[in-house]
C-alpha cells in the first residue's frame, strides 16, 4: 500500500490475519459469528447467527465455562476478557485451540452480558511455560479447585478479625503464592491498615492516608476495581509518588484487590510476590474469588465483634455490680448467656437496698432485696422488657413496699407495656427481701423455680414457697408471700429455669443434677457457682442428657446468698447454733396437699440416715399429726423439724403447733373406729412425745433417735 491511499477495511484485515468476529447477547441467547470465525468454528466459512447451545457444542465443556467465569471478571475489573477455546468435532475430538479477546460490558435493566470480540487460532502451549500455566484444564485447575474449597472452609470458620487475618496469611495459592499481604479499612476519608503479613514492624505505619492520596489501594477503595502490577517498572511509572512505600520491600507484582460486601467497598487487600507474575484471567480469577471471601469473612467476624461488645455493654447496664459486701452474708451472681446471635436475653438478677440501709449501697447491715427472673423469649424485645423491668421493680422496692406488693405492681406494669395484645409476654421472677441481722427471708414467687437450701453439713433441701401467675398475665394477680430463715453456715440458691432444664431436663432431673453439685461441693461460694454452670455447659453436661429428646438451651442467671458461719467457705468463726438441720413449714387448712410436701422436705432432711425404717416412721407420724390438726381443729399447721447432734448420736424432732385449745390425750379406739390411732402410733414407734401449750393453741412433739444398721429399737 502506497502513502496516501486509504486503509483497507477492518474486516479485510481481520480476515488477512486469520481472525475472526463474534457479537454475543445474553438476553437474546444468540452468537453472530462472521466467516473467519464461522470456519473456526468448524462450520461453513459464511456469516451466520447461531443459538448458544450451537455454539456450546462446538466448544469444550470445560471451557464453555471458563468464558462464562472470564466475563464477568473483566466486567467487575473494567479489563478485556482473555481465554483460550477448544473447539470440538462431531466425535468430541479437539481440532483447533483459539484464543478470544473480547471487551463485554453488563446492561443491568436487561440483566445481560453483551460482548465483541475477535477468535484466533493458536498453537498449543509448551508444557511448563507460563502460556501453559495459565491454561484452562489439567491439574492446576483442580489445584485451584480444591485451594478454593479449602480457603472458603477456613474463611467460613475464623470468628475473629484475627483470625480471618491468619487464616489469609497462610493460604497457599496454587502456582503463585504471595510472600507479603496487607488488609486495608476505611475510617472517614482515611485508608487504614487492619493487618498485614510478611512485612517488618511498624511498616504499617505509612499507610495511613488521605484516600485522595495517588496510591493504588486507595484508588482501589474510590473506583471499586482492581488493580494489578506486574513489574517494579510498571509501578513506579503509575503511582511515582507512593512508589517509594513499596520499593524498600523488593517485591515484583503487586494485585491491589477491593472488598466489597453487598455492593460497599469497605477496604483493599494486597497480595505482594517475589516475583513476576503476569495476573492472567485464571490468576486474577482466583485473587478475586479470595477477596470476596476475604471480604464477606471479616464482615462477619465484625458484626460479630460488634455484638459481643453490644452485649458486653448491655450486661454491664443491666447487670448490677455486687457491693462491697454485706456484713454476714456473701452473695454471688452469674449470668451466661446461651451463645447464639446477640447474647443478651431477658434473664436478669438484682440486689436492691431497701429503706433503712445504707444511701446507695447494702454495705451497713441493711435489709436488702434478691431478684431474679426471666422474661419470656430471647431476642431483642426481651432483652429491652427485662431491662423496664429491672427498672420498674427497684423502683417498687425503693418504695419500702412489701414483696407481695411489689410484684403485684410489677405485673400490673408489665401487663400495660405492651399496646398490641399478640405481644404481651410474661416474665417469671422471685423477690426475696432479706433481714442480714436475723437471717429471715420474705419471698415472694411468680411463677418461678423455687428457692434452695443448701445447709451447713451439704444437705440440700427445696424450700417449698407460695406463688402466683408469672408477671403480666393478670394485672390484678395476687403473690402471697412466704418467710424462710436462713441458718448461719446456710446458703440460698435462687436461678432461673435455665440452670435446670438445659440439656433436656425436667425439672425433677435438672434439680437432681444440681443437687449432686451442691452436696459434694466443699470449696469457695465463687467456686460453687462456678461448678453449678459448669454442670450444665461444661463437656461433662453432653454425657447428662435429660429425658427430653432435644436439648433446649436456654440463659442462665443464679444467685447465691450465705449467711456466714460454720461450713460456708468463707473464713467466718462458726456461729452456729447446735441444731445441724432445720425446717419451717406451714400446712394450712386450705392446702391439705401440702402434707405432702411436709414428707417430702422431711425425707430430704434425713437423707443420710442409715434405718429406712426409721424415715419410713418419722414420715409416718408427721403424716397423722399434720392430719389431726386439718381434721380436728379449724387452725393452721406449723411444722419445724430439727435435726441436731448431742454428742451421743444424732436425734430429730419434729413439733407441729396450731392454734386450738384443745389438748389430745391418749385413748383405745374400737375396731371400727376411723380415729384415734395416732398418739397410739407415737407411743409406739417415738423415743420420746409430749404436749405443750402455748399462749394460743398448742404444739405437738416427737423426737427419733437414729438408729444404725443392726441396731435394735431404742
Amino acid at each position: 500500500m502506497r502513502t496516501g491511499e486509504p486503509l483497507p477495511a477492518l474486516g479485510d484485515v481481520l480476515a488477512a490475519l486469520g481472525t475472526g468476529v463474534w457479537h454475543w447477547d445474553t438476553a437474546s441467547g444468540e452468537v453472530t459469528v462472521d466467516a473467519v470465525a464461522a470456519g473456526l468454528l468448524g462450520l461453513p466459512a459464511e456469516p451466520v447467527t447461531l443459538t448458544e447451545a450451537q455454539v456450546r457444542a462446538r466448544l469444550h465443556p470445560v471451557d464453555w465455562n471458563e468464558i462464562t467465569g472470564v466475563v464477568q471478571l473483566a466486567v467487575a475489573e473494567a479489563t478485556l476478557a482473555e481465554v483460550r477455546i477448544r473447539i470440538m468435532d462431531d466425535r468430541n475430538n479437539v481440532v483447533r485451540v483459539v484464543r478470544s479477546r473480547s471487551k463485554p460490558s453488563y446492561e443491568p435493566e436487561r440483566k445481560a452480558y453483551v460482548l465483541t470480540g475477535t477468535l484466533q487460532e493458536v498453537t498449543e502451549p509448551t508444557p511448563g511455560t507460563p502460556a501453559a500455566r495459565s491454561a484452562v484444564t489439567g491439574d492446576w485447575r483442580r489445584s485451584r479447585e480444591a485451594f478454593l474449597l479449602d480457603a472458603g472452609r477456613a474463611l467460613a470458620e475464623a470468628r475473629s478479625t484475627q483470625e480471618v487475618l491468619r487464616v489469609a496469611a497462610n493460604l497457599s495459592m496454587p502456582g503463585f503464592t504471595p510472600d507479603g499481604l496487607a488488609v486495608f479499612g476505611v475510617e472517614g476519608d482515611r485508608l487504614t491498615i487492619i493487618g498485614h503479613h510478611g512485612h517488618e514492624p511498624g511498616a504499617e505505619s505509612p499507610f495511613y492516608m488521605p484516600l485522595d492520596t495517588d496510591y493504588p489501594a486507595t484508588e482501589v477503595v474510590r473506583t471499586g476495581r482492581a488493580v494489578y502490577i506486574s513489574s517494579p517498572e510498571e509501578y513506579k511509572a503509575r503511582y511515582p509518588l507512593t512508589w517509594p512505600l513499596a520499593q524498600r520491600f523488593g517485591r515484583q507484582s503487586w494485585a491491589f484487590l477491593p472488598l466489597t460486601v453487598s455492593g460497599r467497598t469497605m477496604g483493599a487487600w494486597l497480595a505482594a510476590f517475589a516475583y513476576p507474575v503476569a495476573f492472567t484471567p485464571d490468576e486474577r480469577s482466583v485473587l478475586t474469588t479470595v477477596a470476596r471471601m476475604l471480604a464477606q469473612a471479616l464482615s462477619r467476624a465484625g458484626t460479630a465483634e460488634t455484638e459481643k461488645e453490644l452485649t458486653e455493654g448491655l450486661q454491664r447496664t443491666m447487670m448490677p455490680k455486687l457491693g462491697p459486701g454485706i456484713p454476714g452474708m456473701d452473695v454471688t451472681a452469674r449470668y451466661v448467656p446461651t451463645g447464639g446471635g446477640l447474647q443478651v436475653g431477658g434473664d436478669w438478677y438484682d440486689v436492691i437496698p431497701l429503706p433503712g440501709g445504707a444511701s446507695g449501697t447494702t454495705s451497713g447491715g441493711g435489709r436488702f432485696a434478691l431478684v431474679i427472673g426471666d422474661v419470656q423469649g430471647h431476642d431483642v424485645r426481651a432483652a429491652g422488657l427485662m431491662g423496664q423491668l429491672r427498672i420498674a421493680l427497684r423502683a417498687y422496692a425503693s418504695e419500702g413496699h412489701r414483696p407481695d406488693a411489689v410484684l403485684s405492681r410489677a405485673s400490673r406494669f408489665l401487663h400495660g407495656i405492651g399496646e398490641d395484645p399478640a405481644e404481651l409476654r410474661f416474665a417469671t421472677c422471685l423477690y426475696a427481701e432479706v433481714d442480714p441481722a436475723t437471717g429471715v427471708l420474705e419471698v415472694a414467687r411468680a411463677g418461678h423455680p423455687e428457692p434452695v437450701i443448701r445447709m451447713a453439713d451439704g444437705t440440700v433441701l427445696t424450700r417449698p414457697t407460695e406463688g402466683g401467675l408469672p408477671l403480666g398475665i393478670d394485672p390484678d394477680a395476687d403473690y402471697p408471700t412466704t418467710r424462710l430463715i436462713l441458718e448461719p453456715g446456710e446458703t440460698l440458691l435462687i436461678c432461673t429455669d435455665g440452670l435446670i432444664e438445659t440439656g433436656g431436663h425436667d425439672l425433677d432431673t435438672g434439680w437432681q443434677r444440681l443437687r449432686e453439685i451442691l452436696e459434694r461441693h466443699n470449696g469457695t461460694q465463687e467456686e460453687l457457682a462456678d461448678a453449678l454452670v459448669q454442670a450444665v455447659h461444661g463437656p461433662s453436661s453432653h454425657h447428662t442428657t435429660g429425658p427430653l429428646a432435644d436439648r433446649r438451651e436456654d440463659d442462665i442467671a443464679l444467685l447465691l446468698l450465705t449467711r456466714q458461719g460454720a461450713a460456708c467457705g468463707c473464713g467466718a468463726e462458726d456461729t452456729a447454733p447446735p441444731s445441724v438441720r432445720r425446717t419451717v413449714l406451714t400446712v394450712a387448712q386450705a392446702e391439705p396437699e401440702r402434707v405432702s410436701v411436709a414428707r417430702q422436705q422431711l425425707r430430704e432432711l434425713l437423707h443420710d440416715w442409715d434405718s429406712p425404717d426409721q424415715v419410713d416412721s418419722a414420715v409416718l407420724l408427721l403424716s397423722e399429726v399434720l392430719t389431726n390438726v386439718l381434721v380436728h381443729t379449724d387452725s393452721d399447721a406449723l411444722l419445724l423439724a430439727e435435726v441436731t447432734d448431742g454428742g451421743d448420736g444424732r436425734r430429730i424432732r419434729i413439733e407441729v403447733t396450731d392454734s386450738g385449745d384443745d389438748l389430745p390425750h391418749p385413748r383405745r379406739p374400737g375396731e371400727l373406729a376411723s380415729s384415734g390411732r395416732g398418739l397410739l402410733l407415737i407411743e409406739l414407734l417415738a423415743h420420746t412425745w409430749g404436749v405443750a401449750p402455748r399462749g394460743r393453741g398448742k404444739s405437738i412433739w416427737f423426737e427419733l433417735y437414729e438408729q444404725k444398721n443392726g441396731d435394735g429399737p431404742g
